[in-house]
């Protein structure tokens, strides 16, 4: 059975609480326009897990930028969700780092553009086209994936919550490597709600068993 992880995103404000949920990923953004801004002087607490990885986000920076703040957080994936682009993409994968290369996803989505990442990148993560760059709480119509024909497995993001999760049996799972969760699950930006997360850690081990139940 194809065991699908999950991500959450934006953390800030109670890493340690939702660190002990034990998710597979947690992100951070470095991206100072966002509301989840992670701050100057960030300090990383100590994730003791070595099952979660930690990934920072990115949106159009320069390589440079990337490279240190992977250093220095030592992170283990670096999510990109801006414009960058497949050149881009090839020259931090060449500074052995692991990419995350976010696409905003509408009804007009070309999924032909994603072959020029393909060798360049780790996973795709698939959001929702707003006028933000994610965090929006809005979910795209994800029937739209059918389109998606690559072998790549990617991370699902884009208003994903507990009311909506059921909805995803429409969806081939097994290209699914993750859920990324983020603002359906906060208090405000930044302050995830536990209770939630834990509802939401109890559906993902139902995907794992094989189902996706209410």
């Amino acid at each position: 059975m194809h065991q699908i992880k999950w991500k959450v995103c934006g953390l800030r404000d109670n890493i340690v609480e939702v660190v002990s949920l034990q998710p597979d990923f947690i992100g951070f953004i470095f991206y100072k326009k966002s509301s989840r801004f992670v701050g100057e002087n960030f300090k990383m607490p100590v994730i003791e897990s070595p099952d979660i990885d930690k990934v920072g986000v990115f949106v159009n920076e320069s390589i440079d930028f990337v490279y240190n703040t992977k250093i220095k957080y030592q992170l283990d994936y670096v999510q990109l969700h801006g414009n960058e682009s497949p050149e881009y993409c090839e020259k931090i994968m060449k500074k052995d780092v692991k990419i995350i290369k976010a696409f905003h996803v509408d009804e007009s989505f070309d999924f032909n553009q994603l072959k020029a990442y393909d060798s360049v990148t780790d996973f795709f993560l698939f959001d929702t086209k707003t006028a933000q760059y994610g965090g929006s709480g809005v979910s795209f119509d994800w029937r739209i994936l059918e389109n998606y024909s690559m072998e790549k497995k990617y991370f699902l993001s884009g208003g994903l919550g507990l009311e909506n999760l059921d909805d995803l049996t429409d969806v081939d799972l097994s290209k699914i490597h993750a859920f990324d969760v983020n603002s359906k699950f906060e208090i405000s930006p930044g302050l995830k709600n536990i209770a939630m997360l834990e509802k939401l850690k109890e559906k993902i081990m139902e995907t794992r068993s094989g189902k996706l139940t209410a």
